[in-house]
């Protein structure tokens, strides 16, 4: 892998990481674009390079919420109420995703680690999100709803189930969870907010376990320094990127987001159905 190669995978896994736009999706048609594709042996390591380089849009986050780790690090210690109980109420959210993930993987890497699958949740997820953008019982959440300090057990248990559903590729873990918080009443700053804080702990979980296993192949095909440069290029472009996308969130909803993923689920299943695009199995 060259320089260069790792700097656009970084920096298209930063921008899409915490988007609800799906990072697969994306990586899936960059890397096959940047001719990472041409065996199965390369295109395993591309894969597993993806997942690794998440760790820089976990840094990422990591800074940009700092006071609330703090906040939630002074509650373990017992020094804030509020931040105890967020910390519990993220692991509650993340409990689902702990039970159902290792006994899963065997299968989402046989049925669903595909294109035509990613494509399919792509398609699946831009009609969810248009039709919560859409629905005028939620019109009321661009300036009202739930702060995490109103959050409790049941609606982070419900947005880890959520997650769940992003184990198949090309969902968007961010997309399905900041959906189940908006649908269960949460504000969109702090739907994102727990997203991303929910994020920290899957994506670190993932990305360790990834780094395990496959590692090894990983630095095989392409050395240290592609995935120390993919790193860093993510961890800068997340940062920008969720910065951003609060923002944005807020003041227009999850509808751009839909309209742009079914534009790149065409795009996909065009280039698919043509037979332009060959994914090998990873």
């Amino acid at each position: 892998m060259t320089w260069w190669q790792a700097l656009i995978l970084g920096l298209v896994e930063g921008v899409t990481e915490y988007l609800p736009v799906s990072s697969t999706g994306h990586l899936i048609l960059t890397a096959w674009l940047l001719g990472l594709g041409a065996n199965p042996d390369r295109w395993h390591a591309a894969f597993t390079f993806n997942i690794v380089i998440q760790a820089g849009a976990i840094l990422a986050v990591l800074g940009l919420y700092w006071s609330r780790v703090q906040q939630m690090a002074m509650g373990v210690l017992g020094r804030d109420r509020v931040g105890l109980r967020l910390a519990g109420h993220l692991l509650i959210a993340f409990a689902p995703a702990a039970v159902l993930g290792p006994p899963l993987d065997d299968l989402i890497e046989s049925y669903l680690n595909g294109p035509w699958p990613v494509v399919g949740a792509l398609f699946v997820g831009a009609w969810l999100m248009l039709a919560v953008a859409y629905s005028r019982r939620l019109a009321h959440t661009e300036h009202r709803g739930r702060d995490l300090e109103h959050l409790d057990w049941r609606i982070a248990l419900l947005i880890g189930f959520g997650q769940c559903v992003a184990m198949w590729p090309g969902t968007s873990r961010s997309m399905m969870t900041i959906v189940t918080a908006l649908l269960l009443g949460l504000h969109p700053r702090a739907a994102a907010e727990f997203s991303f804080l929910l994020g920290l702990i899957t994506l670190s979980a993932a990305t360790g376990l990834k780094g395990l296993q496959s590692g090894g192949d990983m630095l095989a095909q392409f050395g240290a320094w592609p995935v120390i440069l993919g790193v860093l290029t993510a961890g800068v472009s997340a940062a920008i990127a969720v910065k951003w996308f609060v923002g944005f969130l807020t003041k227009h909803g999850l509808g751009p987001f839909g309209w742009y993923r079914l534009a790149i689920a065409m795009v996909l299943a065009a280039l698919l159905a043509a037979g332009v695009l060959v994914v090998p199995a990873a």
